[in-house]
């Protein structure tokens, strides 16, 4: 297996993990990968592999194409720029497949979160109670707080760890996730 793909699950797990638990993308996890990989390409064409544009390509169209969802406040900074790297990483012929899962995801994540006064209200009554028990303790326990303090006030879906979660799929599909 090559570095980038192994940089791209590394890279999906981190954010997968910071954007579900905090709702942020790390700049320098995203920095620094970038520059791994800025660096592995210019070793591969400089000793005799083909001109990697195809992975610059990813990394404008990746930047590009989420960009005016961040202009008119529907997504997160890093969400943009991790979509990017993505791009840099696997080049532009992953970022389609990986925005059309992550998309899916995240419209079932909005559609539940739509859906969820109506489908408490049909649950059974010792349903609800446990329910209500439940969400008393995840919003003003201990748990809750310290997730409050982590994201500032941040909320929304985490369209990231969407585009994550997509990423290990199409790397799992393309045979890239498995052990050699």
């Amino acid at each position: 297996m090559s570095l980038l793909p192994v940089l791209a699950v590394l890279l999906s797990a981190q954010v997968a993990t910071s954007d579900l638990y905090a709702r942020r993308v790390s700049n320098r996890w995203l920095l620094c990968v970038a520059v791994l990989a800025t660096g592995a390409l210019l070793w591969s064409w400089m000793t005799g592999a083909a001109f990697p544009g195809m992975h610059l390509l990813g990394l404008l169209l990746g930047l590009l194409s989420l960009l005016p969802f961040y202009a008119i406040g529907w997504m997160g900074a890093g969400d943009v720029k991790y979509f990017a790297v993505l791009g840099l990483l696997l080049g532009a012929s992953a970022l389609l497949p990986i925005w059309i899962v992550a998309s899916l995801l995240a419209g079932l994540h909005a559609t539940v979160v739509v859906l969820a006064p109506g489908l408490r209200a049909s649950l059974p009554l010792r349903a609800q109670l446990l329910q209500a028990r439940v969400r008393e303790h995840w919003q003003t326990g201990p748990a809750a707080q310290r997730l409050q303090a982590l994201r500032q006030g941040r909320t929304g879906i985490p369209y990231a760890a969407y585009l994550a979660a997509a990423t290990l799929g199409y790397l799992l599909w393309q045979g890239q996730g498995a052990a050699p």
